[in-house]
């Protein structure tokens, strides 16, 4: 080949129209990511972008709206009984799941409905 793929850029999730100070505060006041300026031809679409390390979350406007509820980014995490409680303080539902060998992981939900998946490796 003459390619190869050198790595994920970003991911991008659904958002209604006029939701992104509901993503900014999941993404940002929950999951500690950064918001990140969308290019200024990009900005009359809608959405918001985050970025959290090398990590980059773009929530794109979709219309009309459906959430993705199989279909997920997985993020690796250090932690992940501390993400629990800080879900659990935060009053977020999650759901364990113990179908991965080697792997410790919950499924989240977004205000949206778009299912996130976090793991932590054993």
């Amino acid at each position: 080949m003459e390619f190869f793929l050198k790595k994920l850029d970003h991911v991008q999730l659904a958002c209604p129209r006029g939701s992104e100070a509901q993503a900014r505060e999941f993404c940002v006041e929950i999951l500690g990511f950064e918001e990140i300026d969308k290019p200024a031809n990009l900005q009359a679409r809608g959405g918001v972008w985050f970025s959290c390390n090398a990590i980059m979350v773009h929530m794109g406007v979709e219309e009309p709206f459906s959430p993705a509820r199989k279909a997920h980014p997985a993020f690796e995490v250090e932690g992940l009984g501390s993400l629990r409680r800080h879900l659990d303080d935060q009053n977020i539902s999650f759901a364990d799941d113990v179908n991965l060998p080697g792997a410790d992981r919950i499924y989240v939900h977004d205000p949206f409905g778009n299912r996130l998946e976090f793991l932590e490796w054993q």
